[in-house]
């Protein structure tokens, strides 16, 4: 006999737990299904983000870049360091100590707000049955009188290059190499090919990144990927771009690629390869027959602007669904379709998410490009200032990149904001916050900002829409 729930979620990453959690804290009675287990074979609960994306990378990012720094950077610092070395079974043993930490939160967050924790693949059935196979063979049915399918994201595979999960490689293996590989291939030039790229790069691989478009993050402003691309050269890794892959070969231990730059064919050898051409939503599997749901060409499960499926009392978030595939998305989601739930409102302004990648220097922006805002016929105006004249980014032997910000040329009001350079991450949410609140340049111009910092850059960014930026020619 099924058991009843209030809400039944499919998926515990970003957007499910954060569903879960919030349907609870609401005073309905809720269960939430994941399949994942972790390294040690016990169920892993918080998704591709938490497991094997955004908190693992972060945490080799950041060990990466110490190691980089002490070579690098720490000499015009006057600290000197002698034959400095990388364990890197000690780097990932700290990422993986990071990682557990953070599914056990869930674990205990669920437990604190009497979510009840199911282990193993939830299949949606109709009249909003769903039944879980359980990871020890047996199924169990629930019943809800609302589901939430949160079933997340999975790597994309090109058919002439498999993952073999020791050679040929997706997010999950390049987090996990046991040594710095020699020489590591790429496909795709996004955020987990840079990132990855980047790790192993500054840890001593000869890193090669095959990107088959022409333009270099053709989605960020192109002067922030102008920037980007020159200092992520002047690092030594080797981005070419229009360079379409063919052909991997695992042949005695290295992977032989074939790829065409438009011109002509051309070979590369590399000791292992990441694949990082984009995701997909995690649909297989998720729905049985009669259901209603309807999922796009794309496998994207079918919602309108309130995640809502069209089949009463179903509703989908997250990766599985339109919009960015980004974690704080589904966070968001995932919120408002709990308090829709509780006859709350529940709304996510897709205007206003940011983007990153925690590159070095970090990229980051929110609202239009100039691009964009060109071809809609928008008018605006723009002001950008270079970290380059910001005292505390020199301070910190950081001074590569610059803040932009664009304004309605009539209204004021700030319709982007694109930066690149140090701790971007944190700077974007500055023109987040204005943007939300309609925000003007003035606005933001008018701000005190304290000094030294970072953020002094958006101050006079802000200054230079109305070209009266007190520390550049206007």
């Amino acid at each position: 006999m099924a058991e009843n729930f209030d809400v039944v979620v499919i998926g515990a990453g970003p957007a499910g737990y954060h569903a879960a959690i919030r349907a609870a804290q609401l005073g309905l009675k809720v269960a939430c299904i994941d399949a994942a287990l972790g390294k040690d074979g016990k169920p892993a609960l918080g998704g591709t983000c938490l497991r094997v994306g955004c908190i693992p990378s972060k945490a080799l990012l950041d060990s990466s870049r110490q190691f980089h720094n002490l070579q690098h950077l720490f000499g015009e610092h006057g600290i000197s360091a002698k034959d400095a070395k990388i364990d890197v079974k000690t780097m990932v043993g700290r990422k993986d100590k990071i990682v557990k930490q953070f599914t056990g939160g869930i674990a205990m967050l669920f437990k604190a707000n009497k979510v009840t924790p199911f282990y193993g693949f939830g299949t949606l059935h109709p009249n909003r049955v769903v039944k879980v196979k359980q990871h020890d063979g047996t199924e169990v049915e629930l019943q809800g009188k609302h589901v939430i399918l949160a079933a997340g994201s999975d790597s994309i595979e090109l058919p002439f290059a498999r993952f073999d999960g020791k050679h040929v490689v997706d997010n999950v293996g390049a987090l996990d190499f046991e040594e710095v590989p020699k020489r590591l291939g790429v496909i795709g030039a996004g955020v987990i090919g840079l990132e990855l790229g980047s790790v192993w790069k500054r840890l001593g691989s000869e890193v090669t990144i095959l990107e088959a478009m022409p333009d270099f993050l053709a989605a960020a402003d192109a002067e922030v990927a102008r920037t980007a691309l020159k200092e992520f050269k002047k690092q030594g890794l080797d981005i070419k771009l229009g360079a379409k892959v063919s052909k991997a070969e695992v042949k005695k231990n290295e992977v032989h690629l074939t790829y065409n730059d438009g011109k002509a064919d051309h070979s590369l050898v590399v000791d292992k390869l990441l694949v990082a051409v984009g995701r997909k939503a995690a649909s297989k599997g998720l729905l049985a027959e009669g259901t209603g749901v309807k999922l796009n060409e794309r496998g994207q499960i079918e919602v309108d602007e309130h995640c809502a499926t069209g089949v009463e009392g179903v509703w989908a978030v997250g990766d599985c669904v339109r919009g960015p595939m980004l974690a704080h998305k589904g966070f968001e989601e995932g919120i408002a379709v709990a308090e829709l739930i509780a006859g709350l409102p529940g709304h996510v302004n897709f205007d206003t998410i940011p983007w990153v990648i925690y590159t070095e220097p970090e990229i980051a922006w929110v609202g239009k490009t100039e691009k964009q805002l060109k071809d809609e016929g928008i008018p605006f105006k723009t002001g950008s200032f270079p970290f380059a004249a910001v005292g505390r980014a020199v301070a910190m032997a950081e001074p590569a990149g610059f803040v932009k910000v664009i304004a309605h040329e009539e209204t004021d009001r700030i319709l982007g904001m694109h930066l690149v350079g140090v701790n971007v991450s944190e700077l974007v949410h500055e023109g987040v916050l204005a943007m939300e609140f309609h925000g003007s340049a003035e606005d933001l111009a008018r701000i005190c900002h304290a000094h030294p910092t970072l953020s002094e850059a958006i101050h006079d960014a802000a200054m230079a829409v109305d070209k009266r930026a007190i520390h550049k020619a206007n």
